[in-house]
Protein backbone atom coordinates (compact mmCIF):
# COMPACT_ATOMS: atom_id res chain seq x y z
CA UNK A 1 0.00 0.00 0.00
CA UNK A 2 1.26 3.48 -0.86
CA UNK A 3 0.22 4.79 2.55
CA UNK A 4 2.73 2.47 4.25
CA UNK A 5 5.76 3.37 2.14
CA UNK A 6 8.35 5.91 3.32
CA UNK A 7 8.44 9.03 1.20
CA UNK A 8 11.17 11.28 -0.16
CA UNK A 9 10.18 14.80 0.90
CA UNK A 10 11.72 18.16 0.07
CA UNK A 11 11.05 21.02 2.49
CA UNK A 12 11.62 24.67 1.60
CA UNK A 13 11.54 27.29 4.35
CA UNK A 14 13.20 30.37 5.72
CA UNK A 15 16.02 29.30 8.05
CA UNK A 16 15.79 32.18 10.52
CA UNK A 17 13.92 32.46 13.82
CA UNK A 18 10.21 32.73 13.08
CA UNK A 19 7.10 30.61 13.22
CA UNK A 20 7.23 29.29 9.66
CA UNK A 21 10.87 28.18 9.85
CA UNK A 22 10.40 26.58 13.26
CA UNK A 23 7.28 24.70 12.12
CA UNK A 24 8.89 23.53 8.88
CA UNK A 25 12.03 22.35 10.66
CA UNK A 26 10.08 20.55 13.38
CA UNK A 27 7.89 18.92 10.75
CA UNK A 28 10.92 17.68 8.81
CA UNK A 29 12.53 16.25 11.93
CA UNK A 30 9.32 14.45 12.89
CA UNK A 31 8.89 13.07 9.36
CA UNK A 32 12.45 11.73 9.43
CA UNK A 33 11.75 10.12 12.80
CA UNK A 34 8.81 8.36 11.16
CA UNK A 35 11.08 6.83 8.52
CA UNK A 36 10.78 9.33 5.65
CA UNK A 37 13.78 10.75 3.77
CA UNK A 38 13.78 14.54 4.19
CA UNK A 39 15.68 17.13 2.15
CA UNK A 40 15.81 20.74 3.37
CA UNK A 41 16.50 23.38 0.71
CA UNK A 42 17.34 26.95 1.75
CA UNK A 43 20.07 29.60 1.61
CA UNK A 44 21.20 28.71 5.16
CA UNK A 45 20.81 25.69 7.39
CA UNK A 46 17.68 26.17 9.56
CA UNK A 47 18.85 27.04 13.05
CA UNK A 48 17.02 24.11 14.73
CA UNK A 49 17.99 21.49 12.15
CA UNK A 50 20.17 18.66 13.56
CA UNK A 51 23.54 18.10 11.92
CA UNK A 52 23.66 14.32 12.08
CA UNK A 53 20.21 12.81 11.49
CA UNK A 54 20.61 9.81 9.11
CA UNK A 55 17.46 10.61 7.11
CA UNK A 56 17.89 14.40 6.82
CA UNK A 57 19.96 16.18 4.18
CA UNK A 58 20.48 19.89 3.70
CA UNK A 59 21.00 21.52 0.30
CA UNK A 60 22.30 25.09 0.12
CA UNK A 61 20.92 27.56 -2.41
CA UNK A 62 23.76 29.70 -3.70
CA UNK A 63 22.24 33.16 -4.07
CA UNK A 64 25.48 34.69 -5.28
CA UNK A 65 24.86 37.73 -7.42
CA UNK A 66 25.34 39.03 -10.92
CA UNK A 67 26.39 42.44 -12.13
CA UNK A 68 23.34 42.44 -14.39
CA UNK A 69 21.03 42.68 -11.36
CA UNK A 70 20.78 45.66 -9.05
CA UNK A 71 19.64 43.38 -6.20
CA UNK A 72 20.51 39.71 -5.52
CA UNK A 73 17.84 37.33 -6.80
CA UNK A 74 16.71 34.34 -4.73
CA UNK A 75 13.78 32.95 -6.69
CA UNK A 76 15.71 31.80 -9.76
CA UNK A 77 18.63 30.13 -7.92
CA UNK A 78 16.09 28.47 -5.63
CA UNK A 79 14.09 27.13 -8.59
CA UNK A 80 17.22 25.65 -10.15
CA UNK A 81 18.20 23.98 -6.87
CA UNK A 82 14.68 22.62 -6.38
CA UNK A 83 14.71 21.08 -9.84
CA UNK A 84 18.14 19.60 -9.18
CA UNK A 85 17.24 18.07 -5.81
CA UNK A 86 13.89 16.80 -7.09
CA UNK A 87 15.55 15.06 -10.03
CA UNK A 88 18.64 13.73 -8.25
CA UNK A 89 16.77 12.39 -5.23
CA UNK A 90 13.49 11.45 -6.94
CA UNK A 91 11.37 13.41 -4.51
CA UNK A 92 7.76 12.36 -4.02
CA UNK A 93 6.70 15.57 -2.27
CA UNK A 94 7.94 19.15 -2.41
CA UNK A 95 6.54 20.98 0.61
CA UNK A 96 7.12 24.73 0.53
CA UNK A 97 6.40 27.12 3.39
CA UNK A 98 5.30 30.52 2.05
CA UNK A 99 3.77 31.10 -1.35
CA UNK A 100 6.21 33.85 -2.33
CA UNK A 101 8.92 33.22 -3.23
CA UNK A 102 8.96 29.51 -2.39
CA UNK A 103 5.87 28.25 -4.22
CA UNK A 104 6.57 30.45 -7.25
CA UNK A 105 10.12 29.07 -7.41
CA UNK A 106 8.78 25.53 -7.04
CA UNK A 107 6.34 25.96 -9.93
CA UNK A 108 9.18 27.13 -12.15
CA UNK A 109 11.29 24.18 -10.97
CA UNK A 110 8.55 21.68 -11.82
CA UNK A 111 8.32 23.10 -15.33
CA UNK A 112 12.02 22.24 -15.81
CA UNK A 113 11.40 18.57 -15.01
CA UNK A 114 10.01 15.71 -17.06
CA UNK A 115 6.55 14.77 -15.91
CA UNK A 116 7.80 11.50 -14.41
CA UNK A 117 10.29 13.43 -12.24
CA UNK A 118 7.84 15.98 -10.83
CA UNK A 119 7.01 15.71 -7.11
CA UNK A 120 3.64 16.79 -5.77
CA UNK A 121 3.71 20.41 -4.65
CA UNK A 122 2.27 21.24 -1.23
CA UNK A 123 2.16 24.92 -0.20
CA UNK A 124 1.67 25.90 3.43
CA UNK A 125 0.60 29.46 4.19
CA UNK A 126 1.87 31.07 7.38
CA UNK A 127 0.40 34.53 7.04
CA UNK A 128 2.69 37.26 5.80
CA UNK A 129 2.61 36.02 2.22
CA UNK A 130 -1.16 36.53 2.07
CA UNK A 131 -2.19 38.96 4.81
CA UNK A 132 0.50 41.54 3.94
CA UNK A 133 1.24 40.82 0.29
CA UNK A 134 -2.03 39.35 -0.96
CA UNK A 135 -3.67 42.71 -1.60
CA UNK A 136 -0.59 44.17 -3.31
CA UNK A 137 -0.89 44.49 -7.10
CA UNK A 138 2.85 43.70 -7.29
CA UNK A 139 2.48 40.36 -5.48
CA UNK A 140 -1.18 39.33 -5.34
CA UNK A 141 -1.44 37.85 -8.87
CA UNK A 142 1.77 35.83 -8.35
CA UNK A 143 0.54 34.50 -5.01
CA UNK A 144 -2.85 33.56 -6.46
CA UNK A 145 -1.15 31.78 -9.38
CA UNK A 146 1.14 29.88 -7.00
CA UNK A 147 -1.78 28.67 -4.92
CA UNK A 148 -3.87 27.67 -7.91
CA UNK A 149 -0.99 25.67 -9.40
CA UNK A 150 -0.08 23.86 -6.15
CA UNK A 151 -1.37 20.31 -5.78
CA UNK A 152 -2.57 21.11 -2.26
CA UNK A 153 -2.61 24.19 -0.05
CA UNK A 154 -2.72 24.31 3.73
CA UNK A 155 -3.05 27.16 6.22
CA UNK A 156 -1.98 27.14 9.87
CA UNK A 157 -5.29 28.55 11.15
CA UNK A 158 -8.91 28.93 10.15
CA UNK A 159 -8.39 32.69 10.35
CA UNK A 160 -5.64 32.53 7.74
CA UNK A 161 -7.70 30.25 5.51
CA UNK A 162 -10.52 32.80 5.57
CA UNK A 163 -8.22 35.78 5.00
CA UNK A 164 -6.57 34.04 2.04
CA UNK A 165 -9.95 33.47 0.41
CA UNK A 166 -11.04 37.04 1.11
CA UNK A 167 -7.89 38.81 -0.06
CA UNK A 168 -7.05 36.63 -3.05
CA UNK A 169 -10.52 35.46 -4.10
CA UNK A 170 -9.33 31.86 -3.89
CA UNK A 171 -11.95 29.17 -4.45
CA UNK A 172 -9.76 26.07 -4.40
CA UNK A 173 -9.67 23.88 -1.23
CA UNK A 174 -7.38 25.09 1.55
CA UNK A 175 -6.91 22.62 4.39
CA UNK A 176 -6.39 23.95 7.90
CA UNK A 177 -3.58 22.13 9.72
CA UNK A 178 -2.57 23.92 12.89
CA UNK A 179 0.98 24.42 14.09
CA UNK A 180 2.45 22.04 16.63
CA UNK A 181 5.26 21.98 19.15
CA UNK A 182 7.51 19.12 20.17
CA UNK A 183 8.77 20.30 23.58
CA UNK A 184 12.54 20.10 23.93
CA UNK A 185 13.85 19.14 27.40
CA UNK A 186 15.25 22.13 29.24
CA UNK A 187 19.03 22.28 29.69
CA UNK A 188 19.06 24.50 32.77
CA UNK A 189 16.79 24.81 35.76
CA UNK A 190 14.34 27.65 36.25
CA UNK A 191 16.44 29.08 39.09
CA UNK A 192 19.65 28.93 37.02
CA UNK A 193 18.12 30.88 34.14
CA UNK A 194 16.56 33.48 36.41
CA UNK A 195 19.90 33.94 38.19
CA UNK A 196 21.64 34.42 34.82
CA UNK A 197 19.07 37.10 33.93
CA UNK A 198 19.33 38.78 37.32
CA UNK A 199 15.65 38.23 38.15
CA UNK A 200 14.86 38.22 41.87
CA UNK A 201 12.45 35.83 43.55
CA UNK A 202 9.95 38.63 44.16
CA UNK A 203 9.91 39.69 40.48
CA UNK A 204 7.70 38.20 37.77
CA UNK A 205 9.50 37.33 34.56
CA UNK A 206 7.56 38.26 31.42
CA UNK A 207 8.72 36.89 28.06
CA UNK A 208 8.22 38.10 24.49
CA UNK A 209 9.61 36.07 21.58
CA UNK A 210 9.41 37.46 18.04
CA UNK A 211 11.23 38.62 14.94
CA UNK A 212 10.43 42.26 15.89
CA UNK A 213 8.63 43.04 12.63
CA UNK A 214 6.27 46.07 12.72
CA UNK A 215 3.20 43.84 13.01
CA UNK A 216 4.55 42.57 16.37
CA UNK A 217 4.09 46.11 17.78
CA UNK A 218 7.23 46.35 19.91
CA UNK A 219 6.26 49.97 20.57
CA UNK A 220 3.04 48.74 22.21
CA UNK A 221 4.97 46.05 24.09
CA UNK A 222 7.24 48.67 25.67
CA UNK A 223 4.35 51.06 26.31
CA UNK A 224 2.53 48.25 28.12
CA UNK A 225 5.62 47.43 30.18
CA UNK A 226 5.90 51.07 31.24
CA UNK A 227 2.34 50.94 32.64
CA UNK A 228 2.81 47.82 34.78
CA UNK A 229 3.07 48.83 38.43
CA UNK A 230 3.97 45.44 39.90
CA UNK A 231 7.55 44.17 40.18
CA UNK A 232 8.63 42.47 36.95
CA UNK A 233 11.35 42.05 34.35
CA UNK A 234 10.60 41.75 30.63
CA UNK A 235 12.76 39.34 28.64
CA UNK A 236 12.70 39.91 24.88
CA UNK A 237 14.09 37.07 22.77
CA UNK A 238 14.66 38.85 19.47
CA UNK A 239 15.04 37.19 16.09
CA UNK A 240 16.61 40.39 14.74
CA UNK A 241 18.66 43.27 16.13
CA UNK A 242 16.90 45.13 18.94
CA UNK A 243 18.97 48.28 18.35
CA UNK A 244 16.11 50.27 16.68
CA UNK A 245 14.10 50.06 19.93
CA UNK A 246 16.79 50.93 22.46
CA UNK A 247 15.98 54.65 22.40
CA UNK A 248 12.33 53.86 23.23
CA UNK A 249 13.46 51.74 26.17
CA UNK A 250 15.44 54.71 27.48
CA UNK A 251 12.61 57.18 26.83
CA UNK A 252 10.19 55.07 28.87
CA UNK A 253 12.72 54.53 31.65
CA UNK A 254 12.74 50.75 31.20
CA UNK A 255 16.50 50.20 31.18
CA UNK A 256 16.39 48.26 34.46
CA UNK A 257 13.33 46.24 33.50
CA UNK A 258 13.97 45.09 29.93
CA UNK A 259 16.40 42.26 29.16
CA UNK A 260 17.20 41.51 25.52
CA UNK A 261 18.73 38.36 24.08
CA UNK A 262 19.18 38.21 20.29
CA UNK A 263 18.94 35.08 18.12
CA UNK A 264 18.87 32.65 21.03
CA UNK A 265 18.98 28.89 20.51
CA UNK A 266 17.72 27.28 23.75
CA UNK A 267 14.47 29.23 23.98
CA UNK A 268 12.85 26.42 25.99
CA UNK A 269 15.05 27.27 29.00
CA UNK A 270 13.62 30.80 29.00
CA UNK A 271 9.99 29.74 28.56
CA UNK A 272 10.46 27.39 31.50
CA UNK A 273 11.86 30.22 33.63
CA UNK A 274 9.16 32.75 32.69
CA UNK A 275 5.91 33.44 34.51
CA UNK A 276 3.92 35.05 31.68
CA UNK A 277 4.11 35.60 27.95
CA UNK A 278 3.23 39.03 26.58
CA UNK A 279 2.09 39.37 22.94
CA UNK A 280 1.07 42.76 21.52
CA UNK A 281 0.70 42.00 17.79
CA UNK A 282 -1.72 43.78 15.48
CA UNK A 283 -2.28 40.48 13.67
CA UNK A 284 -1.11 36.88 13.94
CA UNK A 285 -1.93 33.91 11.77
CA UNK A 286 -1.38 31.57 14.72
CA UNK A 287 1.41 32.78 17.08
CA UNK A 288 3.69 29.85 17.70
CA UNK A 289 5.43 31.61 20.61
CA UNK A 290 2.22 31.48 22.66
CA UNK A 291 1.93 27.75 22.01
CA UNK A 292 5.58 27.14 22.87
CA UNK A 293 5.09 28.91 26.18
CA UNK A 294 1.99 26.84 26.95
CA UNK A 295 3.99 23.62 26.71
CA UNK A 296 6.25 24.91 29.49
CA UNK A 297 3.39 26.03 31.70
CA UNK A 298 3.79 29.69 30.75
CA UNK A 299 0.41 31.28 29.91
CA UNK A 300 0.17 34.49 27.89
CA UNK A 301 -1.57 37.83 27.97
CA UNK A 302 -2.18 38.70 24.34
CA UNK A 303 -4.09 40.86 21.92
CA UNK A 304 -7.14 39.03 20.57
CA UNK A 305 -6.23 39.13 16.89
CA UNK A 306 -6.08 36.75 13.92
CA UNK A 307 -5.57 33.10 14.79
CA UNK A 308 -4.59 33.67 18.43
CA UNK A 309 -8.09 32.76 19.71
CA UNK A 310 -7.54 29.36 18.07
CA UNK A 311 -4.57 28.88 20.42
CA UNK A 312 -6.01 30.51 23.55
CA UNK A 313 -9.49 29.08 23.18
CA UNK A 314 -10.48 29.33 26.82
CA UNK A 315 -9.98 32.00 29.47
CA UNK A 316 -8.57 29.34 31.77
CA UNK A 317 -5.51 28.99 29.50
CA UNK A 318 -4.64 32.65 28.85
CA UNK A 319 -5.94 36.21 28.68
CA UNK A 320 -7.07 38.01 25.52
CA UNK A 321 -7.57 41.78 25.29
CA UNK A 322 -8.48 44.16 22.49
CA UNK A 323 -5.74 45.02 20.00
CA UNK A 324 -3.77 48.18 20.68
CA UNK A 325 -4.96 48.62 24.28
CA UNK A 326 -1.79 49.03 26.34
CA UNK A 327 -3.73 49.89 29.49
CA UNK A 328 -5.82 46.70 29.31
CA UNK A 329 -2.73 44.61 28.62
CA UNK A 330 -0.90 46.12 31.58
CA UNK A 331 -3.91 45.62 33.85
CA UNK A 332 -4.23 41.96 32.87
CA UNK A 333 -0.51 41.35 33.42
CA UNK A 334 -0.61 43.12 36.78
CA UNK A 335 -3.58 41.04 37.88
CA UNK A 336 -1.75 37.79 37.15
CA UNK A 337 1.48 38.99 38.75
CA UNK A 338 -0.45 39.79 41.92
CA UNK A 339 -2.41 36.53 42.00
CA UNK A 340 0.30 33.92 41.70
CA UNK A 341 -1.96 30.95 42.40
CA UNK A 342 -4.31 31.92 39.57
CA UNK A 343 -1.34 32.38 37.24
CA UNK A 344 0.10 28.97 38.07
CA UNK A 345 -3.30 27.28 37.67
CA UNK A 346 -3.64 28.97 34.28
CA UNK A 347 -0.18 27.69 33.32
CA UNK A 348 -1.13 24.11 34.14
CA UNK A 349 -4.36 24.41 32.16
CA UNK A 350 -2.46 25.91 29.21
CA UNK A 351 -0.02 23.01 29.19
CA UNK A 352 -2.81 20.44 29.34
CA UNK A 353 -4.67 22.11 26.48
CA UNK A 354 -1.53 22.29 24.32
CA UNK A 355 -0.74 18.63 24.95
CA UNK A 356 -4.25 17.57 23.96
CA UNK A 357 -4.48 19.68 20.78
CA UNK A 358 -1.12 20.71 19.33
CA UNK A 359 1.40 17.88 19.60
CA UNK A 360 3.43 16.33 16.80
CA UNK A 361 1.53 13.08 17.33
CA UNK A 362 -1.70 14.86 16.39
CA UNK A 363 -0.54 17.25 13.65
CA UNK A 364 2.21 15.42 11.72
CA UNK A 365 -0.06 12.49 10.69
CA UNK A 366 -2.39 15.09 9.13
CA UNK A 367 0.46 16.17 6.83
CA UNK A 368 1.35 12.55 6.06
CA UNK A 369 -2.26 11.81 5.17
CA UNK A 370 -2.26 14.83 2.84
CA UNK A 371 0.97 13.68 1.13
CA UNK A 372 -0.33 10.17 0.49
CA UNK A 373 -3.70 11.46 -0.69
CA UNK A 374 -2.08 13.69 -3.31
CA UNK A 375 0.19 10.88 -4.49
CA UNK A 376 -2.75 8.50 -4.79
CA UNK A 377 -4.48 10.92 -7.16
CA UNK A 378 -1.81 10.30 -9.79
CA UNK A 379 -1.47 6.56 -9.21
Amino acid sequence: MLGQLPLRIGIVCYPTIGGSGILATSLGIELAQRGHEVHFISYERPFRLPLDHPRIQFHTVDIGGHELFKYPDYTLPLSVKLAEVSRDHQLDILHVHYAVPHATAAILALSMLDESDRPKLITTLHGTDTTLLGCSPAYGPAIRHALEKSDAVTAVSAFLEGETRRLLQITRPIEVIHNFVFPVPVQRSRSEVRAELGVNDDEALLIHVSNLRPIKRIDLLLETAAMIKERFRLLILAGESFAPFESEVRRLGLQDRVIVRERMQNVEDYYNAADLGLVTSDSESFCLSILEGMFYGCPSVSTSVGGIPEVIQDESTGVLVAAGDAEALAEAVGELITHRERRETMGMAARAFAESHFTAGIIVPAYEKLYYRELEKSR
